[in-house]
């Protein structure tokens, strides 16, 4: 460990948030301090490869400055900061707001939350010892598919993150994220064919020993499918979605809803002849998708925490979605619904476009649930499968970007095994395509959804939001093209 290392480590983090509020010369200042802790195991070719320990620290400092014209603010963000460091930082955060032009999502700055419980006390960390029943299990599940002729490839990682945010209006908040993944790939050499799934943990306790077998059972099983294979051509097909792959789509849709865009004319949330879709049916189905920082199992930080201002998509510590304002950082989050038995009925609004829009405020939550009311609601994606005459199953999603903000299409790829459904069964896998979809069209199209599950989204985990999703039923789904990758 560098001096410079030991020497940030050893500041609290509360202490730290303390010092530069105390430094502060400028009219309102907010301190965010992220503390990380993560564990990781790598392995290849049925054995273990590598593991790790790692710690970081990043601080933002957001200073807002009063002028004849209105509040700016400035944002600077350093990570690894030591003691020295500190004021040089804050300094650079209140010259960014000097230089910067009045902020028109200026709003006070929060106050009256009561100080969470723990501020002053040391940051979360985690172990190896998090994987002391996950790492007997990969062993045995490595004999198995070695004996099997599969090779095994993949990670597993557990993250803790310690938010401490202070302003200078008296928010003391604090919020510990625990997160953990788990991801395995299976090949099979004499096949050239190749599978994937994920789990997602918040401390390991809830990812039995007997997920990885399980999971390698489901990777042999689509091997096996593999064994056969037919060539599609592009086109519509029905196309069964399975939970993670609906939580890469719903995701991008979460980052795309922002109210002030949609009443601005600019998203395929902007009614025709101005205002939004709020109050409009999107789906047949009685589907509810909804945000809440207390959901059992993908709890988040019940107060916002908001980087910067702006509609970027958050990094890995951000507030979880987007637009975001940094004049709201601290403000409580509760229960949202986007979307209610099937009927749009709230946009992503900041204090500042709440009041633009009319619309009630909403902040990002950190988390993303979709569920069905309907009688499919208990189904499985294997029930979904016996119940398909002809079809595709997709695994998961990959590089998904996209195309058009006024429909909100979405290019990307299918990933590590397209398979063909037929009467019932899985009979061949099928190439990979590329796909053009929109998922609000896909959510009026879909015409089942099965059972909601805790997931691991594969293009956004890392990124997005812990997600509990169904399978979904598509009944012309748009490949549009063939992909010969894997």
């Amino acid at each position: 460990m560098s001096a410079r290392t030991a020497a940030a480590r050893a500041q609290a983090p509360h202490e730290l948030v303390e010092r530069a509020l105390a430094l502060s010369r400028t009219d309102g200042c907010v301190v965010v301090v992220d503390e990380t802790s993560s564990v990781q195991l790598r392995w290849a070719g049925n054995a273990l490869t590598t593991n790790g320990v790692s710690r970081g620290r990043r601080v933002t400092v957001v200073a807002t400055a009063g002028g004849a014209r209105g509040t700016a603010a400035g944002v600077v963000q350093r990570t690894g900061v030591a003691g020295e460091e500190l004021e040089p930082l804050v300094r650079a955060a209140e010259a960014a707001a000097r230089a910067a032009g009045p902020a028109e999502d200026a709003r006070p700055l929060v106050e009256g939350v009561p100080v969470s419980p723990g501020f002053a006390e040391p940051p979360g960390e985690t172990r190896p010892s998090v994987f002391a029943r996950l790492a007997p299990a990969l062993g045995e599940t490595f004999a198995r598919a070695r004996a099997e002729g599969r090779e095994l490839y993949g990670f597993a990682e557990h993250r803790t993150v310690s938010s401490f945010l202070g302003t200078s209006t008296g928010l003391r908040l604090r919020h510990d994220q625990p997160t953990g993944t788990f991801t395995l790939n299976a090949k099979s050499p004499a096949l050239g064919a190749s599978a994937w799934a994920g789990r997602t943990a918040r401390d390991f306790t809830d990812l039995s020993e007997a997920d990885p077998a399980a999971l390698d059972a489901e990777l042999a099983r689509r091997l096996e499918w593999s064994r056969r294979t037919v060539e599609l051509p592009p086109g519509r097909y029905e196309t069964l979605l399975p939970p993670t792959a609906v939580a890469d789509l719903l995701i991008a849709q979460l980052w795309a809803s922002s109210a002030r865009d949609a009443a601005e004319g600019r998203t395929v949330f902007s009614a025709p002849g101005g205002g939004t879709r709020v109050g409009e049916r999107l789906s047949e189905l009685p589907l509810t998708l909804r945000s809440d920082p207390g959901a059992p199992g993908l709890e988040t930080a019940p107060f916002l925490l908001a980087y910067a201002s702006g509609g970027e998509p958050p990094d890995a510590g951000g507030p979880g979605g987007s637009p975001a304002s940094v004049f709201d950082n601290g403000l409580p989050l509760s229960p949202t619904h986007w979307m209610r038995d099937g009927v749009l009925t709230g946009l992503l609004a900041s204090r500042h476009g709440a009041e633009l829009t009319g619309l009630p405020l909403a902040p990002a939550a950190g988390n993303l649930l979709l569920e069905c009311a309907g009688p499919s609601a208990s189904r499985s994606l294997d029930d979904l499968v016996a119940g398909t005459r002809r079809g595709l199953l997709l695994t998961s999603l990959w590089y998904v970007r996209e195309v058009d903000p006024a429909t909100l299409l979405l290019t990307g790829l299918t990933r590590d095994g397209v398979f063909l459904v037929e009467d019932g069964e899985v009979t061949a896998a099928v190439n990979n395509f590329r796909f053009n979809e929109s998922p609000v069209s896909l959510l009026g199209r879909a015409t089942e959804a099965g059972r909601t599950e805790r997931t691991l989204p594969r293009e956004w985990a890392g990124r997005g939001a812990p997600t509990a999703m169904p399978p979904l039923r598509v009944p012309d789904f748009h490949m549009s093209s063939v992909s010969r990758g894997v």
